[in-house]
């Protein structure tokens, strides 16, 4: 029992015999010194008949046998030693002083042979091995000092206590997305694989600059998905950069698609090498929400502080102007002018015109009353405060090359029709960002909402930085997609861009039903809510405690973050962590994954080399291009002649001619 008492009577047990090894090793120096004791007169009668009687046990009967049994008590007495511990101490130290002193404390004797005087002969010999016998005495009061169960100094970024055992099969099925991988297992290196089964479930990839979104992960998903039979849309930021890989791996796997389905690029910079398509295409437009709906993407497309705003007086009247003008040349011959370049000349027609041919269709007359009594009453003010912020961020839109694109009719958006089955590629450009990131909006927006409906083929919707482009309601077609089979992949630098760009409730929305995470490096609040959703694991905690009596270690078990945001935010390229989604048929125990995908880099670096360029698609000159702008300007000014003069000809009609 570890009472006060046990201890102070071990002590004096231990002090008794280290005092007997004392006492033992001082008769050894008066039994083989005797001559010298005899010459300073410390000898006597009594103390002859003391050591006769102990020569007489044995003790002298040979030369070493009274050092052994002096060095054994000392041995013994040092056992039960305790001493202040000291974290700096250690075996090499105390060792080299035992075993310098056990060699000094026997090779001593070789000093009995040295050719001096008797006296002095004694006193080398018991000076050289009473310092073997400090020696000895100091190494093992050190070896008492020595913490022997010492805290694991190596792992100083509690590496291993923070790695768990990760999903090592491969679960394949006709939709997966499934990237190799290695990861750590305590001091082990172990193969794994990241199976994303369900990406219907929507997979969101963030990651910096150069963390290797598109190289570790989003480029596997275009290839597998393609090579899976999947029909595609691309939003390449970077373009050509994602459309290369996306066209080179159609070109290479479009036989095993049981119809073979076509390439399409939208591209505003390079004309001879992009389709036109009309992304508000009449046939597609069931309703005059789908007119609102295109508006509100265009102009939120074009004003992104205005996201923030929605539902403001001056937010919402653009908006049904916008509506209004769309629905009119939608139901105007059949849409033969609803092109988003003929919206835009429109708009920019005089309030007499354009209200007089507006208020010709009765479905929008509930949108553009307030505009036209605005007009009439003379509230100019105000009117302008709704019409003018929409007149001027449409005009920005007002080029021959972006009407070249917009006005054709090479293909339409429903890419995942079984009939006609589509790969299609949208390029922006980081220089003009603001400007076709909006047009692109509206290319999103009307391409969801036609492929987002039942009895459709399986297909790929890919974003490559998300924030950049406005869908409105991504929440809706995460959430909704699934049972259309559409799978989803955003790529996002940081949940900030998403939130300054999209408001930070739709934000949280669409971070949180998204199924699938994959992360590379990301800091700050975005680093902390992904160690959230990872959850914890169960880690070893050691704690070491010194006093002047002793030294205590603890060791506990607690619940730590598997993932903590500091390692987020170390990642390397290539090193992701993520979760993926299970389905029901196909259950995954370890969701959870931190590990460092495989990429094979030189046969990457090798096909790379040997793709193709995009091929052109057309012979163009720009006078073909100023054509077709100066056209749809003609076209506006001959709707607006031909209906006036129509209304002015009709006396049950030419009250709603607008005269100021």
């Amino acid at each position: 029992m570890q009472t006060g008492e046990n201890e102070q009577a071990l002590r004096k047990i231990l002090d008794m015999t280290r005092l007997i090894s004392i006492v033992v090793l001082g008769i050894h120096f008066y039994y083989y010194c005797y001559a010298a004791f005899r010459e300073w007169h410390f000898v006597s009668g009594f103390s002859d008949t003391i050591l006769g009687n102990i020569h007489n046990t044995g003790l002298f009967s040979n030369f070493h046998k009274s050092k052994l049994f002096a060095l054994g008590f000392l041995v013994i007495s040092l056992i039960g030693a305790k001493g202040r511990k000291d974290e700096k101490l250690n075996y090499k130290t105390a060792f080299a002083y035992i075993i310098t002193g056990i060699l000094i404390y026997f090779i001593s004797c070789l000093s009995l042979y040295l050719k001096i005087e008797v006296v002095q002969t004694a006193i080398t010999y018991m000076a050289i091995t009473s310092v073997g016998y400090l020696l000895m005495l100091s190494g093992g009061t050190l070896l008492s000092r020595i913490i022997k169960n010492r805290l694991n100094h190596k792992d100083i970024f509690n590496k291993e206590n923070e790695t768990f055992p990760q999903e090592e099969r491969l679960l394949e099925n006709e939709f997966s997305i499934n990237l190799p991988a290695r990861y750590y297992l305590k001091d082990k290196i172990r193969n794994s694989w990241i199976n994303i089964i369900n990406p219907f479930r929507a997979l969101m990839v963030l990651g910096t600059p150069g963390s290797g979104k598109s190289y570790f992960v989003i480029r596997h998903v275009i290839t597998q998905h393609i090579r899976k039979g999947f029909t595609m849309f691309v939003y390449d930021f970077k373009f050509d950069d994602l459309s290369k890989i996306a066209y080179n791996t159609w070109l290479k796997y479009k036989h095993l698609y049981p119809k073979v389905p076509q390439f399409y690029v939208i591209n505003f910079d390079d004309l001879t090498r992009t389709h036109r398509c009309n992304p508000l295409e009449p046939s597609a437009m069931t309703d005059i929400t789908d007119a609102s709906e295109s508006a509100r993407t265009i102009l939120l497309g074009l004003n992104r502080e205005w996201i923030k705003r929605q539902g403001d007086f001056f937010v919402e009247s653009p908006i049904n102007f916008l509506s209004a003008i769309i629905w009119y040349l939608k139901k105007y011959k059949d849409g033969e002018f609803c092109t988003l370049p003929h919206v835009i000349e429109l708009m920019q027609a005089d309030y007499d015109s354009l209200f007089t041919l507006l208020r010709t269709e009765k479905e929008i007359e509930v949108l553009i009353n307030p505009f036209v009594n605005a007009y009439l009453n003379d509230v100019m003010e105000q009117l302008e405060g709704q019409i003018a912020s929409a007149k001027i961020a449409m005009a920005r839109l007002s080029s021959p090359q972006l009407y070249y694109v917009l006005s054709g009719n090479d293909f339409t958006l429903d890419i995942n029709n079984p009939e006609e089955p589509k790969i299609v590629c949208m390029g922006n450009n980081p220089q003009k960002i603001q400007i076709y990131g909006a047009v692109l909006s509206l290319y999103v927006n009307r391409l969801v909402k036609q492929v987002n409906q039942k009895g459709k083929q399986k297909s790929s919707l890919i974003f490559d930085e998300f924030p950049t482009i406005y869908l409105n309601n991504m929440d809706s077609l995460i959430a909704t997609a699934r049972s259309n089979k559409v799978a989803t992949c955003l790529g996002i630098q940081d949940f900030s861009q998403l939130r300054k760009d999209y408001g930070r409730e739709q934000a949280d929305v669409i971070m949180n039903i998204t199924g699938n995470i994959v992360s590379g490096q990301v800091t700050g609040d975005t680093a902390k809510q992904l160690s959230e959703r990872f959850g914890k694991i169960m880690q070893d905690r050691e704690s070491l405690s010194i006093n002047s009596g002793d030294t205590s270690i603890s060791r506990s078990k607690q619940l730590e973050s598997a993932v903590p945001p500091s390692k987020i935010s170390s990642l390397s390229s290539g090193e992701f962590v993520g979760m993926v989604a299970d389905d029901p048929d196909c259950k995954i125990e370890l969701k959870t994954f931190h590990c460092e995908i495989l990429n094979d880099h030189e046969a990457l670096k090798k096909e790379q080399d040997n793709y193709k360029d995009i091929a052109v698609i057309r012979k163009l000159d720009n006078s073909m291009v100023q054509r077709n702008y100066l056209q749809i300007k003609q076209d506006i000014q001959d709707i607006i002649h031909s209906e006036m003069e129509r209304l002015l000809n009709d006396p049950g009609m030419a009250y709603l001619v607008v005269k100021k």
